[in-house]
């Protein structure tokens, strides 16, 4: 119960009085409780206003930059999705309440196999994860109707271009190992469009398409 006020919490002043109004995208953060997500120690934090080490260099998000990432890509339930990045498997379970399937990505095989048992665990039997060069994207799979990429890459990398389906959208964090800007890419007819919609900070995105 205690958890589940956070989370109610979380929501409304985290959230909603941001602008985060997609109702869908609410739905799914009420469903899907963060605390599964974050290490023990961290439970009963699981619900500030901040990003959380979840081991090997890597953080779970901030509640706001997921809610943002994932309003910006206005699924609708039908889609397929590719993402960059599975870390916790938080930003992962949102996706799966919000489309038909989520494909993703991890480089690092200790939080891929811990993210994998925390979704078996919670019994989504829509999400396909592997363990790769998540720069390369998943081309067995393509074209995807959205990509998220949850690490800041100096550029964006060619091939998550290549495997954007026409009419799709990406969102990314772009710039420095320092500081980036959160950018949606559309592809319509073949052309790349970009749009910015804020600063923010992400651990850096590392493989052959993005940092050494």
């Amino acid at each position: 119960m205690v958890c589940e006020n956070l989370k109610s919490r979380m929501i409304k002043e985290q959230l909603m009085q941001r602008g985060i109004n997609d109702a869908r995208v609410l739905d799914a953060f009420r469903k899907v409780s963060r605390h599964e997500f974050v290490p023990e120690k961290d439970k009963k934090n699981a619900y500030n206003d901040h990003p959380i080490s979840i081991g090997e260099g890597q953080t779970i998000s901030q509640p706001y930059i997921v809610a943002l990432m994932t309003q910006s890509l206005e699924l609708t339930g039908g889609e397929k999705v590719l993402e960059i990045g599975t870390g916790s498997g938080y930003q992962t379970a949102i996706l799966a309440e919000l489309c038909d399937q989520v494909y993703s990505i991890e480089r690092i095989k200790i939080l891929a196999e811990r993210a994998v048992q925390i979704l078996g665990n919670l019994h989504y039997k829509n999400i396909h994860l592997k363990i790769d060069d998540d720069t390369l994207g998943w081309k067995e799979q393509e074209p995807f109707n959205a990509i998220i990429v949850t690490a800041g890459s100096p550029e964006i990398p060619k091939p998550l271009i290549d495997q954007l389906a026409n009419n799709a959208k990406m969102v990314i964090p772009v710039g420095s190992n320092y500081s980036q800007v959160l950018k949606i890419t559309e592809k319509k007819q073949g052309k790349i469009m970009e749009k910015n919609i804020c600063g923010c900070v992400f651990v850096p995105l590392l493989g052959k398409h993005g940092w050494n």
